[in-house]
């Protein structure tokens, strides 16, 4: 793990996969990144080239069928670090001839953790280093642990929107969006139960808010997620598991009706030869 802190927070990030794996508040001796465990190995997955899963795990580019799994690949892969300073951490993945077999695209993809006080921020650039034009998603799985005292349960616990929505839920069939939206919440506050994620992921589009906040009715000791911009939203947890993931995506799973090109995905980026896409989010206790 390579580590840095400043006088407030603590972040551990593991080279495989570029994955956060502590987010620690030193004065509150607090824990909010989940620690891995058997209900989930993973604690806070980068999805790239592809959010979500692809209709028969399949896209088409160019006349060609390639094959990918669920959230891409960059999650299996080690980043090397290209930059680590007394706040910062940079990690960079780029193209290779394993991925050139399901990915066909030439890109540096690099990964900014950056400490801002009582905040982390995580930055992710995208580069097409090709002559081709390039076509990717890019989202964050981040899992924080639930509850963050021990004296309190999870359904003690609530989301508040930073703006009154009126949402949408887009359902799951067998991991890919539904033709139909169902109404799901209006307002701002989303009580946490288990047993919301009985059927998967809650899935949202087009979102107003560009920040959430994690509450317990008992202690004011919450988290901030800054999800910023981002066109669509994943909110999950694995069954009877201790923590909730809150997932600002630029991208998505294909719907039941995707053709497969990967020029007509819904949520993906073209970039075209020398350009960037630069998005981020951001977390931190409150």
């Amino acid at each position: 793990m390579i580590r840095i802190e400043n006088d407030y927070l603590r972040i551990d990030v593991n080279p495989a996969g570029a994955e956060l794996t502590g987010l620690y508040h030193k004065k509150r001796r607090t824990e909010y990144l989940w620690q891995a465990g058997k209900a989930w190995p993973k604690q806070s997955p980068v999805l790239f080239p592809v959010v979500g899963q692809l209709k028969e795990n399949t896209y088409r580019y160019k006349g060609r069928s390639y094959t990918l799994p669920r959230h891409g690949f960059a999650r299996e892969r080690v980043f090397d670090l290209i930059e680590k300073k007394a706040d910062q951490l940079r990690f960079r993945l780029s193209d290779d001839t394993e991925s050139r077999k399901v990915y066909p695209f030439a890109f540096h993809f690099d990964i900014l953790y950056t400490l801002h006080e009582r905040e982390l921020e995580v930055a992710y650039t995208i580069y097409n280093t090709g002559d081709d034009d390039l076509y990717f998603s890019v989202g964050a799985h981040p899992a924080f642990r639930l509850p963050f005292d021990v004296r309190e349960t999870y359904e003690d616990y609530y989301l508040e929107f930073e703006k009154e929505e009126d949402a949408l839920r887009w359902p799951l069939d067998q991991g890919l969006i539904s033709s139909q939206a169902i109404p799901f919440f209006t307002g701002k506050k989303i009580p946490l139960t288990k047993a919301l994620f009985a059927n998967d992921a809650l899935v949202f589009k087009n979102i107003r808010s560009e920040k959430i906040f994690l509450r317990s009715r008992k202690n004011e000791q919450g988290l901030l997620v800054k999800i910023n911009r981002c066109p669509f939203l994943g909110l999950w947890a694995a069954k009877d598991a201790d923590f909730l993931c809150i997932e600002p995506w630029q991208g998505i799973a294909d719907s039941v009706n995707a053709t497969g090109n990967i020029e007509e995905k819904e949520g993906i980026i073209r970039l075209l030869p020398g350009e960037k896409f630069t998005c981020s989010w951001g977390a931190g206790p409150l």
